[in-house]
């Protein structure tokens, strides 16, 4: 396979830098949300509680992401990036150009949805 896995990993070293800092940004976001009712008024804690539960599936969705990241700097290291995870095969360039964290290839992919 003819991939340029110091690309990749720079690639993924510095995709997982940034959502490591956007992750420590928005811990205050996560907070629980006060129910003093002296301090916001119930339309407005609703709004808060709201926030609070997008800001909670985004920190998911990052965290689930360095997970990938971080599957992915250690198929580097084993000599297995590059090929799908289910199938074997190996993985597209466009595809890990797109995603340079994915584990499958596109026909894996496919046939999970």
């Amino acid at each position: 396979m003819d991939i340029d896995l110091e690309y990749h990993r720079k690639l993924l070293e510095t995709k997982r830098s940034e959502l490591e800092s956007l992750v420590s940004m928005a811990k205050d976001s996560t907070k629980t949300v006060e129910l003093d009712q002296s301090c916001i008024g119930r339309l407005s804690r609703m709004d808060a509680m709201q926030r609070q539960s997008m800001a909670l599936a985004s920190e998911q969705k990052r965290k689930d992401e360095l997970y990938r990241i971080e599957l992915a700097l250690k198929r580097i290291e084993s000599g297995d990036y590059g090929y799908c995870i289910n199938c074997d095969e190996p993985i597209s360039k466009k595809r890990l150009e797109f995603n340079p964290a994915v584990l499958t290839c596109i026909d894996c992919a496919s046939m999970k949805k």
